[in-house]
């Protein structure tokens, strides 16, 4: 399928990097289609509307930046895209690239979860307080030079 992006022109997307969101995103719930599709920097994807070519959001596997991370999401939320085995489920994190040189985060608290068998997909706000919306995606070292 080929698909306006905002970055990029008009791709190609597979039909297994479609996902639907029934729900939309959290201030984004008039949009339902999106395509996922591989960034210039690993290991960042983008996130683009089908419905609007300039809505797109860069998103990273939130496990690749927070070894500890972790989210628990009830079974009958999950049931709503369909999932029936952990197997199922990839999670995603919206990364937000401020404009005034501040720091990168990733939005830990409300990730993306997709079921892969059947592209459904929804986002969740997790009730546990560790995790936050401006997560700094590179940790200060806490070791001096």
């Amino acid at each position: 399928m080929d698909v306006k992006t905002k970055t990029m022109g008009t791709v190609q997307v597979e039909e297994k990097n479609l996902v639907d969101f029934p729900a939309g995103l959290f201030g984004f719930e008039e949009f339902h289609k999106f395509a996922i599709i591989e960034a210039e920097y690993e290991p960042f994807l983008w996130l683009q509307s089908l419905d609007e070519s300039g809505l797109a959001f860069i998103m990273v596997d939130p496990f690749a930046i927070e070894p500890e991370y972790e989210l628990d999401v009830d079974d009958k939320t999950l049931a709503e895209i369909g999932v029936k085995s952990p197997a199922d489920v990839v999670v995603f994190a919206i990364v937000t690239v401020p404009a005034n040189g501040k720091p990168v985060t990733a939005n830990l608290q409300g990730p993306l979860v997709i079921n892969r068998k059947n592209g459904k997909a929804l986002q969740v706000v997790l009730n546990d307080t560790k995790w936050t919306t401006k997560e700094p995606l590179l940790k200060k070292s806490k070791e001096s030079k």
